[in-house]
């Protein structure tokens, strides 16, 4: 298996110094990833780490070249049913999600259950607080998004949200439940970026034999065939 890396920084050298480790081949990075060849494009499962810009400008060239492709660049939810059209159209594997952490893909589960569970019982109020470095550029994060979606979903309510940006912190995440006697919060904090680009690369592998489709990530990540 061939992985392109779209976009060079933090998270894209740390991409390819995993896939160094794991044996298996890079075949290309890029800062624009339109500039790649299209051979080798159609041999890859490109990983993109870039910008909510980019993907807007280049989610087309994305669908047309690559064999498939894992995207893990936030801040585009709003033409989210634009960029999945466009893969069915072109009948390109795509994996998406807004956190690629395995760790945090068992969160939502458990953030899913206690909403579903807490949502019956009633007396309770939901509420998410985010936290992430300095740079990072949308706000609230996408897996806070996720997780309001899960919450909502539960407990027919729209949790209170806040967000912190400071520092170089590579994100925590806390749900929480407050009610009259008592309040229940679960936490996932993330230590480094690496947990991020192990998961990518994971689902890349997947995205490599996967039945032509568009998927999330959480969907497919504790699939067993």
């Amino acid at each position: 298996m061939k992985v392109f890396i779209s976009g060079y920084g933090k998270m894209g050298h740390i991409v390819e110094k995993l896939l160094r480790e794991k044996g298996l081949e890079c075949s290309g990075v890029s800062e624009d990833v339109t500039s790649a060849d299209v051979r080798t494009a159609a041999e890859s499962v490109c990983i993109d780490f870039t910008t909510p810009q980019a993907i807007r400008q280049n989610y087309v060239f994305l669908a047309e070249h690559f064999k498939a492709v894992v995207i893990g660049t936030t801040g585009w939810d709003d033409i989210r049913d634009e960029v999945t059209g466009c893969f069915e159209k072109n009948k390109t594997t795509l994996v998406y999600s807004s956190n690629f952490s395995i760790g945090v893909n068992v969160f939502f589960r458990l953030a899913e259950e206690a909403a579903r569970l807490l949502g019956g019982a009633g007396g309770y109020m939901p509420y998410i607080e985010e936290k992430h470095h300095c740079h990072k550029l949308d706000r609230p994060s996408g897996t806070a998004k996720m997780l309001e979606e899960i919450i909502a979903s539960g407990m027919k309510v729209k949790p209170d949200m806040a967000s912190v940006r400071c520092g170089e912190i590579p994100g925590i995440h806390t749900v929480g439940f407050e009610g009259m006697n008592d309040r229940i919060a679960l936490t996932h904090e993330a230590f480094s970026r690496e947990g991020f680009a192990e998961g990518a690369i994971e689902a890349a592998v997947k995205a490599d034999s996967l039945a032509v489709g568009v998927y999330k990530f959480k969907d497919i990540i504790f699939r067993t065939n």
